[in-house]
């Protein structure tokens, strides 16, 4: 997929190891080409070539099917936006400035909750909670799977939401 971020050209998602993973890897010239495996570290680099690391470990998530109700706290805003298969949830807080947003997508296939990020200064104040409610109630089919990665402190929140882990999730870079 080509990402396009500022830190993030192209990622390769593999659901397992595979040779495929040795392939792209080796076509691989410089740092910002990101290969991920929902698997372990060690099955990860027994596959890369030399010169690569290992940026970050995560996991990857089912969730519950159903959206929980999550007030929000006083003075803060919610707004949910949609453009095309992508949507858009932000909340404001009292002082108008950004205190959380988050993002979903959705195809034929799958419901994708992604980049649910709070502010410090507005963390636990259940922020993270109405993002994903809002979020999980803009899924247009109720058949779909929703999935997400999360940090290990994400999936405290998600755990938290009814949300179940379904792999280890590796990322890997080569080396600058």
């Amino acid at each position: 997929m080509d990402s396009g971020l500022p830190d993030e050209k192209v990622r390769w998602v593999f659901a397992r190891p595979c040779e495929g993973i040795r392939a792209v890897a080796e076509e691989v010239s410089q740092p910002g080409y990101l290969i991920k495996l929902c698997g372990q570290v060690d099955e990860l680099l027994a596959i890369l070539p030399a010169g690569w690391r290992i940026v970050s470990e995560s996991w990857i998530m089912a969730g519950p099917g159903t959206a929980l109700e999550a007030p929000l706290p006083p003075g803060y805003r919610l707004s949910v936006k949609g453009d095309g298969p992508v949507t858009l949830a932000e909340i404001e807080a009292p002082d108008g400035t950004l205190a959380a947003r988050g993002y979903a997508a959705e195809n034929e296939q799958v419901f994708i909750v992604d980049r649910i990020r709070t502010q410090t200064a507005h963390q636990r104040l259940g922020l993270g909670r109405a993002l994903m409610t809002a979020l999980c109630k803009a899924r247009q089919d109720d058949a779909r799977p929703e999935i997400l990665t999360a940090t290990d402190e994400g999936r405290l929140l998600y755990l938290s939401l009814g949300w179940r882990v379904l792999s280890p999730y590796v990322t890997a870079e080569l080396a600058p």
